[in-house]
């Protein structure tokens, strides 16, 4: 053990220990079924948490001799420990409109996306929803999301409000929609940006809180918007950006249509300098190959979304390119697009898209996406994604004994690599047996 974990375990004033079967990355795994050096699993570990962050890793017995003898220890044997699921591109106030029957993405916004998030006018209805929004994510082990709220900026410091008093890390920002929309949820260029400024500067670095510049996406942006919230994402450059980039082929030719001398949809971000570290593009399906160098080169990252993608017909998000290219990305649900909450379910979806391209993808690098992968996207790692010393404990315990199935399949498993592949393929939100933020116990199956 090195002497900050000593240090650490020493000098804390709040401390825990968690005994369990532990697996985190290491660094990224590829494509690689069975790369071990990407990873740490400990059968029988011991994970120590001092004021919320990690503190120890290893062998119980070796950890057990460091620890001090009024230090708690809880008993998850039988049960593996993980680092909290990271989903980098959900909409919160859609929680209530998951399942809505439409062709395609531009008919369901207008008949369901947008007179929902007209309701977040209220923010007592934005205060409840955002309460429901954290349950359902936490119950399925999600403990960061990168979060759409609406055009009302009091949406944003209702969702801010709920997920610190959870003491979550949460990155969220209010939509910026200034035209192609109905007159209700209309702002405008000047006053999205002062909006935005505002919420920004109460909001980011306070607490867990992150901020994220939030343009819809490119058809609901006028150009004089998109040059403020440019101007924005370059005045606070350790804030973050998010969008939508080329989900969806008739998007595609709106864009084109409304950007005629822009080379790509992407390039239309870029454009206006948003195409930089810690922007978050959803979905990226039909990019070309200059526009994943550009995201390569960017520092920008992508947010794959495979069950929104299916459900809505957009397409399949090409793997095996994304990683040729060595462009960012992470796993997604976009709620309400999405079907599921389950970081787990959107590995399966992931799988699924990805063998229907002719990839196939390890669930390694699945859950890699989901947790470390995803830290590295948002420019967080060394803060959370994994078990290094110092990082921030969020951490989830994974049950697979859930049910029948997964109990009886889970013990003809072999090797690392077919054990998290059943999780992903069986799994839901029941797999989920605890979820921790800040080493504090946010979500406990009952």
């Amino acid at each position: 053990m090195s002497k900050l974990s000593i240090h650490l375990l020493t000098n804390a004033q709040q401390r825990c220990a968690y005994r369990a079967s532990i697996f985190h990355f290491l660094r990224d795994p590829g494509l690689q079924e069975f790369d071990s050096s990407a990873y740490q699993s400990i059968d029988d570990g011991l994970l120590v948490v001092a004021d919320g962050k990690v503190a120890a890793l290893g062998q119980y017995e070796e950890v057990l001799a460091e620890l001090p003898s009024d230090c708690p220890i809880i008993d998850y044997r039988g049960k593996w420990i993980m680092p909290g699921f990271i989903d980098s591109h959900v909409h919160y106030p859609q929680s209530e409109m998951i399942a809505s029957p439409a062709p395609g993405l531009l008919p369901w916004l207008e008949r369901y996306t947008f007179p929902t998030e007209a309701k977040f006018a209220d923010p007592i209805h934005a205060r409840n929803v955002a309460e429901f929004f954290l349950q359902q994510i936490l119950a399925s082990g999600t403990t960061t999301a990168m979060v759409y709220c609406t055009v009302h900026p009091s949406s944003v410091d209702a969702f801010f409000n709920a997920s610190a008093a959870r003491n979550l890390r949460m990155i969220a920002g209010k939509v910026m929609m200034d035209r192609n929309c109905p007159d209700y949820l209309r702002d405008t260029a000047e006053q999205s940006a002062l909006d935005s400024e505002a919420l920004l500067q109460r909001w980011h670095k306070q607490g867990r809180a992150l901020y994220a510049i939030t343009p819809r996406f490119a058809p609901t942006s006028t150009p004089a918007q998109l040059q403020l919230a440019g101007e924005l994402a370059q005045r606070y450059s350790d804030a973050y950006v998010q969008t939508h980039v080329a989900e969806n082929l008739d998007e595609i030719a709106w864009v084109k249509e409304l950007f005629p001398q822009a080379r790509s949809y992407l390039a239309v971000y870029e454009q206006y300098q948003m195409l930089r570290p810690r922007a978050m593009f959803g979905h990226s399906i039909w990019l070309d190959e200059a526009d994943r160098r550009s995201m390569q080169e960017s520092g920008a990252a992508s947010a794959v979304c495979p069950t929104s993608n299916l459900f809505l017909g957009s397409g399949l998000f090409d793997f095996a390119l994304a990683q040729q290219s060595a462009m960012h990305y992470s796993l997604a649900s976009d709620i309400g697009g999405g079907t599921s909450f389950s970081m787990l379910q959107t590995m399966q979806a992931a799988y699924k898209v990805a063998r229907m391209g002719g990839c196939y993808l390890p669930a390694l690098k699945m859950f890699y996406q989901a947790t470390l992968g995803a830290a590295r996207s948002l420019q967080l790692e060394g803060v959370l994604g994994n078990f290094a010393i110092g990082n921030e404990a969020d951490f989830i315990v994974l049950d697979p004994h859930a049910t029948p199935l997964l109990e009886r399949r889970t013990q003809q498993c072999n090797n690392m690599e077919e054990f998290l592949f059943v999780l992903a393929i069986l799994g839901d939100d029941r797999t989920i047996y605890a979820t921790y933020s800040g080493g504090a116990c946010q979500h406990q199956r009952i």
